[in-house]
């Protein structure tokens, strides 16, 4: 029996790069933010390549599955309707491959994406489901188009001798406990004290108080937080981002069945030319304005 599982879903409450493994990130853009670090837009394809895309006119229908649960990739916004970077990405590659017609984009319950697969009421799946050897057999997937990176934050006012992580030797850091994030710092920081909370408002309540001189965890929940009217201008991110495999999988990305496979490639060409052309980045800004980067 082979257990699905799917990256770990982010919270909706609204550099030096470190790679364990082999992942290759092409940063395709960096863009000033007015009072903000520049944000650094993820590219993982090679800008020299070009990728062949197969003939789809005999294709009639491609429906891609996703689920509600998976802020802000895929959600039900507040008049009901199905959004998110997922969604807008399905529909910017169909567009790109001039298919946007073919294309449909359906919310299912995580437990039915990959019966919808299987039974050939859909043919791609977008919405986290994690690449690993036991998901590798029985689904093809593109080449990841974003991972979501390690990162530590810690107060604006810390006294910190140092631009890296190892200006946190020695000192306490907030983690989640049981997490992949708890295992990398263990792994990763040996130097460093974890401090473990079970819930993110207890360890971000201890970031603010200065209970902990900084948090270890998930860049795009730390991002959103960071911004949000909870953590009140009180923090920001520090050294990272950090990227392991090992922990953290190998990244997003669009999975299909083995019958379909042909529609690998011509995912793999719209998301590239999406990254020449800058719509990835668009649509990068639109749902992620504060950068995991």
């Amino acid at each position: 029996m082979v257990v699905k599982t799917r990256m770990n879903a982010p919270l909706s409450f609204g550099g030096i790069f470190r790679f364990a493994c082999v992942l290759v990130v092409f940063f395709g853009a960096t863009l000033p933010v007015a009072g903000a670090a520049e944000i650094l837009v993820p590219n993982y394809m090679d800008p020299r390549e070009r990728i062949p895309v197969p003939d789809l006119q005999s294709v009639g229908r491609i429906r891609f599955v996703t689920t509600v649960d998976f802020p802000p990739f895929n959600f039900l916004d507040q008049t009901g309707r199905l959004a998110g970077f997922h969604v807008d990405l399905a529909r910017a590659i169909c567009a790109e491959l001039d298919i946007l017609p073919k294309c449909q984009i359906q919310a299912l319950p995580w437990g039915e994406l990959d019966g919808a697969l299987a039974a050939g009421q859909a043919e791609a799946l977008v919405s986290g489901l994690a690449i690993t050897p036991g998901s590798r057999t029985s689904h093809r997937f593109t080449r990841p188009y974003m991972a979501l990176p390690a990162r530590f934050a810690l107060r604006t006012d810390a006294e910190i001798s140092g631009a890296g992580a190892a200006a946190l030797q020695g000192r306490r850091v907030g983690v989640i406990d049981g997490t992949a994030h708890e295992a990398m710092l263990r792994d990763w920081f040996s130097d460093i004290k974890p401090v473990i909370f079970s819930r993110p408002e207890w360890m971000f309540d201890a970031l603010k108080a200065g209970t902990v001189d900084a948090v270890f965890g998930d860049g795009l929940q730390l991002s959103f937080w960071l911004s949000s009217q909870a953590a009140d201008s009180c923090c920001r991110f520090f050294d990272g981002p950090y990227f392991s495999q090992a922990h953290l999988g190998e990244g997003l990305a669009i999975a299909v069945h083995p019958r379909n496979e042909d529609l690998v490639a011509a995912f793999d060409h719209a998301i590239a030319a999406l990254n020449r052309n800058g719509r990835f980045t668009e649509l990068y800004l639109r749902w992620f304005p504060n950068g995991l980067y």
